[in-house]
């Protein structure tokens, strides 16, 4: 089995990709490009390894369904404990109405999917309006699973509850935090 590392520099690798999440999230569809994104194992796309690098830790439940050799590398670089879809925090290319939306009472409890897509791209494609966003933002997204604008429109309906969305493809992201209208493009 080849080794494959995390990040060059943990420390400022992880605060920049930190950085780009933040971005991400509160500015839906924007694209935003990871500035050192790790060389990942077979399974993951380097914006998906930076992410869990970044996001996920030894107490937080990962569904991880990548294969065996990026489980060996999240178990190594992370310590995350694995997880089935609905118990777990981060799920990486899960459906949508598979993962926990939280509860009444804690709704921030709700899961976040990372969705590894083919191609990102702004100006075309699908309509976002919502917080974060001033009049309209417009993203095209090439690979999104069969059904994910109905799971998205079904998502949305269970707010304050629901599930967060990174989307990855190479070393870009985009996120659409569970607020976030989509309108097909």
């Amino acid at each position: 089995m080849t080794t494959f590392p995390g990040f060059a520099d943990p420390v400022l690798d992880g605060q920049a990709a930190f950085r780009a999440v933040l971005q991400a999230m509160s500015r839906p569809g924007l694209v935003q490009r990871l500035p050192v994104p790790p060389e990942a194992p077979p399974g993951l796309s380097p914006a998906a390894a930076a992410l869990l690098l970044t996001l996920v830790d030894a107490t937080t439940p990962l569904c991880l369904d990548a294969g065996a050799e990026a489980e060996a590398w999240v178990r190594f670089h992370c310590g995350a404990p694995l997880a089935e879809v609905g118990a777990a925090d981060f799920v990486l290319n899960a459906p949508l109405r598979a993962l926990s939306p939280g509860n009444e009472e804690e709704p921030e409890r709700g899961a976040t999917l990372i969705l590894e897509v083919s191609a990102l791209e702004e100006g075309a494609g699908w309509r976002l309006t919502g917080p974060g966003i001033e009049h309209l933002h417009r993203l095209r997204v090439a690979g999104a699973p069969e059904g994910f604008l109905a799971d998205w429109a079904a998502n949305r309906l269970r707010a304050p509850c629901g599930v967060d969305v990174i989307l990855c493809a190479g070393d870009v992201i985009a996120a659409l935090p569970r607020s976030v209208a989509i309108e097909e493009g």
